[in-house]
């Protein structure tokens, strides 16, 4: 590929170094973009000559295989920061880079006194990747606060903004995941530019910050808060500590239909008795009942720490939903205890968990 402007070319690299993770093997080539127009000219020369890409942002969310990988990392490092007039209800929009650190734009809205993002404070990876996951926590996801997202379709080469609406955003998804179809440049967000937070939803955060749910409050409060619920359950990087060497919460909360909630209860009851099969979590969702998949992960026999103090990938010992490298798990550990889990959660409560990252090379 003849050299492009705003992109350097990285001998060497290993995705082990570029995820949270810390696992995987050495790409073609990485190429670090500085902005949007290097990225989509990277990705648009790389895609001429059938090369195969993966785009990479934060690399919190991708479980990648050892060994030579078949393909150029085009890594995006836009992390510009604009603040501009939106509309509506909501008078202020926040624009960003797809390569920024989500982290570091949370801070910042909430540093100037904006509301909206303050309840996904502390959530690892990059500002593209949320759309894409429709990521979301302690009640408030992307969908919600999104206004505007730049991409490129990859078929067409067009480099255009589209509505939320194009991206057919669904829980923990979209129709960018787990596809090529196109790369995340820009995204923008609404925000409350009178500091008031989103509506506080989720019960254990309203309670904490001693709110009704439904009220709002003060997005300094809610993200000082939130990030000391996140630090407590190892959900929050921290280079000293290897509960937080993972890809975040690994299994999605599975949705199961209202017919089938009542068999649910029933295994429950049967494993566990019937007063932990009252007590089970479970909460009215687009498409039916969502469950608790770290609730189910610990029923089903596998504790913090599973299986052993001893072993390369296990779980977290703060949190059943993580699935950790202990420093020297490969991508054939992760999907081992992955399978694991998943296989036993569905051998003791029929229900199937669906894993959350992005898979590169290997698959459960």
């Amino acid at each position: 590929m003849a050299r492009i402007d705003g992109i350097d070319v990285v001998p060497g690299a290993r995705l082990a170094d570029l995820t949270t993770l810390r696992i995987g093997g050495r790409p073609r080539a990485l190429l670090e973009c500085a902005d949007a127009e290097a990225v989509v000219a990277a990705v648009r020369a790389l895609d001429a000559a059938d090369v195969p890409v993966l785009v990479l942002g934060g690399g919190s969310n991708l479980v990648v295989a050892g060994g030579d990988l078949d393909l150029v990392v085009v890594a995006l490092r836009n992390r510009e920061i604009s603040y501009v007039s939106g509309g509506g209800d909501h008078q202020l929009v926040v624009r960003a880079g797809a390569g920024l650190t989500w982290e570091d734009l949370v801070a910042d809205t909430v540093a100037r006194g904006y509301g909206g993002l303050e309840c996904l404070s502390g959530i690892p990876g990059s500002v593209g990747a949320t759309p894409v996951q429709n990521v979301g926590a302690y009640g408030v996801e992307v969908a919600q606060v999104l206004h505007r997202v730049r991409w490129l379709d990859r078929a067409t080469g067009v480099d255009e903004w589209v509505a939320p609406d194009a991206l057919g955003l669904a829980y923990r998804t979209s129709v960018l995941k787990n596809s090529d179809r196109a790369v995340v440049l820009e995204v923008e967000f609404r925000l409350d530019p009178a500091g008031r937070s989103e509506p506080i939803r989720y019960a254990e955060l309203a309670g904490r910050l001693g709110v009704a749910p439904g009220e709002r409050t003060d997005p300094a409060v809610v993200r000082r808060t939130v990030l000391e619920l996140r630090r407590g359950k190892g959900m929050v990087l921290d280079d000293d500590d290897e509960d937080t060497w993972s890809a975040g919460s690994f299994f999605t909360n599975p949705v199961i239909g209202e017919d089938e909630l009542p068999t649910v209860r029933s295994r429950v009851a049967g494993r566990l008795g019937s007063a932990q099969a009252e007590q089970m979590p479970a909460f009215s969702a687009p498409g039916g009942i969502k469950l608790s998949a770290g609730w189910l992960i610990e029923r089903a026999g596998f504790s913090k720490g599973h299986p052993s103090s001893s072993s390369p990938a296990r779980l977290s010992t703060k949190h059943a939903l993580a699935l950790t490298n202990r420093g020297s798990a490969t991508a054939d550990d992760v999907i081992a205890l992955a399978r694991e889990v998943r296989d036993g959660v569905r051998e003791a409560f029929g229900v199937e968990l669906y894993p959350e990252p992005v898979w590169v090379g290997c698959s459960i």
